[in-house]
């Protein structure tokens, strides 16, 4: 179990959170967190990169020259790989680069992530009530209240998305606004500092807290 501090919209404690998570043994930890991480980053490859054989590029029927008597190499094809403007010789073609990894071992990774990012973990309270219109400005005031160093990584965790948080948040360079329900082992181990609401950790705990 990992306790927090609740701090509110001016950076005063104002209460206590806390959140418990099943997570992976120590010793397999760092592996379960591998896998997922190179799954995540290698299911949004596009895999669409594409070369032509000689084959498939126009041209090259005729044969260039005769095949004996010219001195010169011989040649069936101008669309040889060995000629310019030819074929490929074993380029990329269309592929699926997407990795399969259990739904249990997904959730326990995301929840051996989050729970070992505990230290960097600032609670907050709900703020959207504080930001009645979009206000970048205002926003990264607070998050300076709430101890986030200027120009480090930040990953913003809500329960659920507010416009006005969004529209203030989506200017901040290095700050990443996600809500409870896309969650990913990525983001939690890329950032230098994860800021929740207290409702956000709540639907955590909800939603991960049994499996």
């Amino acid at each position: 179990m990992a306790d927090f501090k609740v701090k509110d919209w001016d950076g005063k404690e104002s209460g206590t959170a806390a959140i418990e998570l099943k997570t992976a043994r120590p010793e397999s930890a760092a592996g379960i967190l591998h896998r997922a991480v190179v799954r995540q980053l290698a299911n949004v490859r596009q895999g669409n990169a594409s070369t032509k054989t000689r084959s498939e590029v126009r041209g090259g029927g005729r044969k260039p020259w005769r095949q004996k008597g010219t001195g010169r190499a011989r040649a069936g094809s101008s669309r040889s790989p060995l000629w310019r403007g030819g074929g490929v010789i074993f380029g990329p073609k269309p592929r699926d680069y997407s990795i399969k990894m259990n739904r249990k071992e997904r959730r326990l990774a995301l929840r051996t992530a989050f729970q070992g990012r505990a230290e960097d973990l600032i609670v907050v309270q709900d703020f959207a009530a504080k930001l009645p219109r979009p206000k970048t400005k205002e926003l990264v005031a607070a998050l300076s209240r709430w101890g986030v160093e200027a120009g480090s990584k930040v990953l913003m965790i809500v329960a659920e998305r507010d416009d006005n948080v969004y529209l203030s948040a989506r200017n901040v360079e290095r700050l990443r606004l996600i809500s409870a329900n896309n969650l990913n082992v990525y983001d939690l181990l890329h950032a230098d500092h994860i800021v929740a609401t207290s409702a956000a950790l709540e639907k955590i705990q909800e939603v991960y807290g049994e499996d």
